[in-house]
């Protein structure tokens, strides 16, 4: 899930923008037989209604995809295949991304889909050289977007049951800086508004990836800022501790989960802010500048995080990600990315690797995609 910058100069971009991680050798994968023992599968009711009008008090509807008919839009969407420039999209995953209708297609009669929706599916299947394919899908140089819009998917993670599992709605730099050919990661930020692991079922994480330091626009693995926060779909906000990975798999009647129904995932960019919402909570409110969170402006160069109290419910402040003169990474426009992948490895795949029980075809449907803007 990682950066490319605009231009010709997208496929540098590309090869060293694919991981906010470290890039070890691709894994072997190993394609297992041994049938699972599962839960069966039954009709789910969703959890509540989630799927808002087209439209907000003081926005505008300014760009959408509905995913009501077929095939997919391509003057809307780009097709990312291959497994990356290191073989693992960086991030040790052990998919090969296609364009196969197979991994990705507009479907009708998705239960509670405001008509039809985009599947993007992994499986396990034996494809050139992996054993699993996926799907990623981005609006590169068609459609990229900054402070003052409100940017929301309606997602239902249906089969993301199983740790190795899992689906991200995420956005990249679609600027750089005009004397340069390229912008490094993560000196460009990185917004991740969903990702859903099956090995963390009950839990969403939203975050923003940042540079603390320029470094004449170059790599360096130590140069790596982070804040993100989860959601609980049981309570609503942020829980009093972090979840560790089990509880997998959970039960497809379990709705306090993103495999348990749709749910809308979106972020609000403001000029100083960016707020994190999820099923219209919001849980993670990241500021820009130093001091703005919790030092009423006043700067000391520390990137605080905290919980604070809104409306009654646990919402997580961090501070700050313009470290730089050179670049403000979160005041300009970056584009969207829907993906679905096949963790490889505990240790740097978010999600962890792939158990041998795990299910598959996984499907992950999106009902739509729209951004707003603010009047």
């Amino acid at each position: 899930m990682r950066i490319k910058s605009i231009g010709c100069l997208i496929l540098l971009a590309l090869v060293v923008f694919t991981s906010c991680k470290k890039n070890p050798p691709a894994s072997k994968p190993v394609d297992v037989v041994v049938p699972p023992v599962v839960p069966p599968v039954v009709e789910v009711e969703q959890p509540e209604d989630t799927s808002p009008a087209v439209g907000y008090d003081g926005y505008d509807l300014a760009w959408s995809d509905e995913f009501n008919t077929s095939p997919i839009d391509m003057g809307k969407w780009n097709f990312e295949t291959g497994t990356g420039v290191n073989g693992d999209f960086g991030t040790g995953q052990l998919d090969r991304a296609t364009d196969r209708a197979e991994n990705s297609k507009i479907e009708s009669s998705i239960k509670n889909a405001d008509g039809g929706a985009l599947a993007i599916t992994t499986r396990r299947e034996s494809f050139m050289d992996r054993q699993y394919t996926s799907a990623r899908l981005n609006t590169s140089e068609k459609g990229a977007w900054g402070p003052g819009y409100r940017i929301e998917a309606r997602v239902w993670a249906k089969d993301v049951r199983y740790k190795g599992q899992g689906f991200a709605f995420w956005m990249m730099p679609a600027e750089k800086p005009a004397a340069l050919p390229y912008i490094m990661w993560p000196q460009g930020g990185e917004i991740d508004v969903m990702e859903y692991v099956g090995a963390i079922p009950n839990y969403n994480l939203g975050s923003v990836h940042y540079a603390w330091s320029w470094e004449n626009n170059e790599y360096k693995d130590w140069n790596h800022g982070h804040k993100g926060a989860y959601y609980s779909f049981a309570d609503k906000q942020v829980p009093n501790v972090n979840p560790e990975y089990g509880g997998y798999p959970i039960l497809p009647t379990e709705k306090n989960s993103g495999s348990g129904g749709f749910h809308v995932y979106g972020i609000d960019w403001f000029t100083d802010r960016m707020e994190f919402r999820l099923d219209s909570h919001v849980y993670h409110i990241h500021y820009f500048k130093d001091g703005f969170s919790f030092d009423n402006g006043v700067t000391d160069g520390e990137d605080k995080d905290g919980i604070k109290t809104v409306d009654g419910k646990r919402v997580m402040a961090s501070e700050y990600s313009n470290h730089f003169k050179e670049w403000s990474p979160f005041e300009h426009k970056f584009y969207i990315i829907l993906t679905a992948g096949v963790g490889g490895k505990d240790n740097q795949t978010y999600g962890g690797a792939i158990v041998p029980e795990a299910t598959f075809p996984c499907a992950t449907y999106i009902d739509w995609v729209r951004v707003y803007k603010r009047k």
